[in-house]
């Protein structure tokens, strides 16, 4: 989930809580929660954590009074995991 703030973007995986990341543009908000997923779900693989299944769904609320201008979410492909870890790519899609 892409969030406006005053200050930028704010991000997380509803999926994976605890996987947050910030950044000024939407784009960079969106590269930088890529990077912070796959190092969260590499350190899971690493402590014996099972992956996350991804939910087909998730419902959520915009608070009017918290002056969220923007939601969207952030869709990835998870590779096969391979020696050197998890890797993860944003796609092109955002939904408001």
């Amino acid at each position: 989930m892409i969030r406006r703030t005053a200050t930028g973007y704010s991000v997380d995986v509803p999926d994976v809580p605890g996987c947050i990341a910030t950044g000024m543009t939407v784009e960079h908000a969106r590269q930088q929660i890529a990077e912070a997923l796959e190092g969260h779900l590499e350190v899971m693989r690493d402590a014996g954590e099972s992956t996350p299944a991804p939910a087909s769904e998730f419902e959520f609320s915009v608070d009017d009074d918290a002056g969220e201008e923007y939601c969207s979410w952030v869709e990835v492909e998870i590779e096969a995991a391979v020696s050197t870890g998890v890797a993860v790519r944003p796609k092109a899609k955002r939904k408001r």
